[in-house]
């Protein structure tokens, strides 16, 4: 080899990417990595979002300098890998201020033109070298991902995912029993002998397991499918998997946003692939972020302070998933938003239901989320909170 050869190699920028399916964990595996300060680099981010409205740059930690550029309104697989190859080469004017690229998919993204980008465009060959390709993948729900079948010319986006790994990482195993763990282990070697595989809880993986290792090997995709240089390839998804998503302003009353989370979990949760969100909530200065598959939620207030006006605050989420009601989520959405001013005001005496109507008086309003904080007038001036504004929960004196 040349010292020329050698000198363009050490010049080009290495790039990571992570997939994985929708739910699995790679925000958070992001997160982590541009939040630790032991491997020492910077990092510029390419983030891909299936829906039309981006939440994950929203949830990166705001603290993290890193730049962020998000691929948004579509699959980085197929409708934007235009855009991705454009993102690339901006990117590369900038090259002195980063010691490499990650690109995070969207869930739904097949892996396979994403790699291919770095072998068919030239001048991104030039600029950049794929480093690895990192999977990660739900113990609870990979096996089931995996085994779901697909319409005719539809592939398995889970498949992909794996086959194309370098490493993968098998979140979430407090989820399952040694047993599944062992099992998930089995068939994800079956689909791809030579990745490694790394278990961990929410995502947490030392960043110099996955980053500047140069795993990734071309021979390798080529000796599982000899057709991957091709540029007529053509990824289809799946008609009836599709995104909603909802940008409002306003602020959302929790309870009725609990009532409605917990009915739609019940009801459509087998439908829910991926669902996650930022939201204002009256009355409490803390952003909330709620993420979750299938009828797994997590939701709660973050660290992340709003620093705009309560009246600019701003709410988006999207949903992804098969046979989505768009219309149908988007009303609910907004029939949390608090719209109505309060009929009492401080100092108002009311009655309140604690399995039992008696009398008190108004403290507060949008206490802790909550529409009204109440007063009972007993020995011990009890307080009592009434989450909406409505006479099941409180009411004029009778």
């Amino acid at each position: 080899m040349t010292k020329r050869k050698i000198s363009n190699m050490a010049s080009k920028i290495p790039v990571t990417v992570i997939t994985g399916f929708l739910g699995s964990g790679k925000t958070t595996l992001l997160n982590h990595i541009l939040s630790d300060n032991s491997h020492g680099m910077k990092f510029a981010v390419i983030e891909n979002e299936f829906g039309e409205i981006g939440v994950d740059e929203k949830i990166i930690h705001e603290s993290i300098e890193e730049e962020v550029i998000e691929v948004m309104n579509g699959c980085i697989c197929c409708t934007v890998r235009g855009d991705l190859v454009e993102a690339l080469k901006r990117l590369h004017q900038k090259v002195k201020k980063f010691d490499g690229v990650i690109i995070e998919t969207t869930g739904l993204a097949d892996p396979a033109p994403v790699v291919q980008t770095f072998f068919v465009d030239d001048n991104i060959q030039e600029m950049y070298t794929l480093d690895a390709v990192i999977t990660v993948v739900d113990a609870k729900l990979i096996l089931e991902r995996i085994a779901e079948e697909k319409p005719e010319g539809v592939e398995n986006e889970a498949v992909e995912q794996v086959c194309f790994a370098d490493k993968v990482l098998l979140n979430k195993i407090d989820l399952v029993n040694d047993k599944m763990l062992h099992d998930i282990e089995a068939k994800l070697k079956e689909l791809n002998p030579t990745a490694s595989i790394i278990r961990c809880q929410h995502s947490k993986v030392s960043p110099k397991e996955l980053l500047k290792i140069g795993a990734f090997d071309l021979k390798r995709v080529l000796d599982f499918e000899p057709d991957f240089l091709a540029d007529d390839q053509e990824h289809k998804h799946d008609q009836t998997v599709s995104s909603v998503s909802c940008r409002v302003k306003g602020n959302v009353n929790q309870e009725m946003l609990n009532r409605w989370i917990s009915r739609l979990i019940e009801e459509d949760g087998a439908n829910l692939y991926r669902y996650k969100g930022l939201l204002a909530i009256k009355g409490v200065n803390q952003k909330f972020i709620f993420q979750g598959v299938g009828m797994l939620f997590q939701g709660g207030f973050s660290d992340q302070l709003w620093r705009v006006p309560e009246e600019e605050r701003e709410n988006v989420f999207v949903f992804i998933g098969k046979n989505l009601d768009h219309n149908w989520l988007k009303d609910c959405f907004n029939a949390c938003i608090v719209t109505n001013k309060l009929r009492f005001k401080v100092g108002d005496k009311v009655q309140a239901n604690i399995g039992k109507w008696v009398d008190g008086v108004v403290k507060a309003l949008w206490d802790d989320g909550n529409a009204y904080r109440v007063e009972i007038q007993n020995r011990r001036k009890t307080n009592v909170w009434a989450p909406i504004d409505m006479d099941e929960y409180i009411r004029t004196p009778k």
